[in-house]
């Protein structure tokens, strides 16, 4: 998503993706859940403690929380977004998705281009927040 957004495939990578993840102001996940919700169901959870992730997610889960939680130890946790989709079963050594699933993508890809727009937004008001009364930015060097 170039301009927008930098994509990675974290995988099951967990901890590998600590410094990756810390290096950007935000970063918006996105995983399967299992929570008896239909297929196909997206939510968006603003992640701060790794009690904040579903009860059920895919393989992933483990390694995610645990990042998480570390970089919230450390004090370098940033904004994080997790945007689940829920899923009828996990099937832990397949790539393909239910039927279910793949018709949520458009939806999935139009919200999280909108948290991107939300996002860069409210970046912008907070830059222009801290414009001073003279309409200057202020600088530090």
């Amino acid at each position: 998503m170039p301009g927008i957004a930098d994509v990675i495939d974290g995988g099951t990578a967990g901890f590998q993706l600590m410094e990756y993840i810390e290096s950007y102001p935000r970063v918006i996940l996105i995983d399967a859940t299992l929570d008896n919700k239909p297929a196909g169901t997206i939510q968006l959870i603003l992640l701060k403690f790794a009690s904040d992730f579903p009860k059920a997610m895919s393989t992933h889960e483990t390694g995610l929380k645990d990042l998480v939680e570390s970089l919230t130890l450390l004090g370098r946790l940033p904004e994080v977004y997790l945007f689940v989709v829920s899923v009828e079963t996990i099937q832990p050594l397949s790539v393909e998705l239910s039927p279910e699933v793949k018709s949520a993508l458009p939806e999935l890809k139009k919200k999280i281009l909108e948290l991107c727009k939300k996002v860069e937004s409210k970046k912008e008001q907070q830059v222009l927040s801290k414009i001073n009364e003279d309409n200057c930015l202020p600088l530090f060097f």
